[in-house]
């Protein structure tokens, strides 16, 4: 639990977007709002770190985790 509530202060840094996550197929996904490419270096290598990877598969770079996910 710890671990995703560091991560979402970091994301919370970028931006606070009405709908901040989205989870299907056992991954959690942060709103596109909040672009990889916003970020520091250090927070993205902390949030990575934390758990979250960059995914291209829906056209944008977005962070997704499957530590947190399960729906």
């Amino acid at each position: 639990m710890n671990d995703l509530i560091e991560a979402l202060l970091i994301f919370a840094k970028y931006g606070n977007p009405t709908f901040p996550t989205h989870c299907e197929h056992d991954a959690l996904y942060i709103s596109a709002e909040i672009s990889p490419y916003s970020m520091s270096f250090d927070d993205r290598v902390r949030v990575e770190k934390l758990g979250f990877f960059v995914s291209k598969e829906y056209g944008e770079p977005i962070f997704k985790s499957y530590k947190f996910g399960g729906c």
